[in-house]
């Protein structure tokens, strides 16, 4: 069985997320946040560790989509 735990997140980008998975595969925002998380880790661990400017390329990448201020 596998253990969870809890992410806050502001109320306000939770329900841009919502807006955003509609008509997705996403069926929530939790399944979402863990797509993108478990993205970043592989990456991470393929390449033996993000250098600064991709650990900057993808936080762009979420700020554009609206998931970072």
């Amino acid at each position: 069985m596998t253990d969870y735990t809890t992410v806050s997140i502001p109320k306000d980008l939770a329900d841009r997320v919502d807006e955003t998975i509609e008509g997705t595969s996403f069926s929530s925002t939790s399944d979402l946040v863990r797509f993108l998380l478990r993205s970043i880790v592989i990456q991470h661990e393929q390449s033996g560790g993000l250098t600064e400017s991709e650990f900057e390329e993808i936080a762009e990448q979420l700020q554009d989509l609206g998931y970072l201020d």
